[in-house]
């Protein structure tokens, strides 16, 4: 009786297949993306010298982030749905309130010689166990006033968005530079320490 040889199978296409099924995996598979920040980080000083100013309190919003996620905006507790409305009028100061940012005359092209908050300064302090979440939205709210100030400004004297300044190839739009000069992103960021959770 003759033994019954196996048919060989012909695995020369495995590889093809483990491959084209690594491809679909990839493909289809959702990836997670990391929240973050867009921030332009200021230029550097010339001399490498950092001056030390003398900052009035007036000058200083305070908010500090506690461990239990909870917002204490200059000495109240604020829920995070009025950050915004609360920077922004600290950023602006409109009715020139003692209480708010003085408001220095500036020379500033497109605008001539208006009153700005110069010299504001918003002061973030976040506890340790601050949960990203929330330090993303604090981050997100703050520069949403910013944005929104700059927004309305463009379109009263420009009759459009901030946002669609356009400059020439690798440079920016003076129009866009001046409003910055009017309401410059002054957030300070000092190192997470344990604030408390009351």
């Amino acid at each position: 009786m003759a033994k019954r040889r196996l048919p060989e199978v012909n695995s020369g296409s495995m590889a093809d297949i483990a491959f084209q099924l690594l491809i679909f995996f990839i493909i289809t598979t959702t990836m997670d993306t990391d929240a973050g920040l867009f921030r332009k980080l200021p230029p550097m000083p010339e001399n490498n010298e950092i001056e030390q100013q003398e900052v009035k309190d007036r000058n200083v919003f305070v908010v500090l982030v506690n461990k239990e996620n909870q917002l204490l905006v200059e000495n109240e507790l604020v829920d995070i749905r009025d950050l915004r409305i609360r920077a922004k009028e600290f950023i602006e100061n409109p009715n020139n309130d003692d209480n708010l940012p003085e408001r220095i005359v500036t020379e500033i092209d497109y605008f001539g010689a208006i009153p700005i908050t110069k010299f504001h300064v918003i002061s973030l302090q976040n506890d340790r166990g601050t949960s990203y979440k929330t330090y993303l939205a604090v981050q997100n709210e703050l520069t949403a006033a910013y944005n929104e100030l700059r927004n309305e400004l463009a379109m009263r004297k420009f009759k459009m968005a901030y946002d669609d300044f356009k400059g020439e190839e690798g440079e920016e739009d003076p129009r866009k530079t001046a409003i910055d000069e009017v309401y410059p992103l002054r957030i300070s960021e000092a190192e997470p320490r344990n604030i408390g959770g009351n």
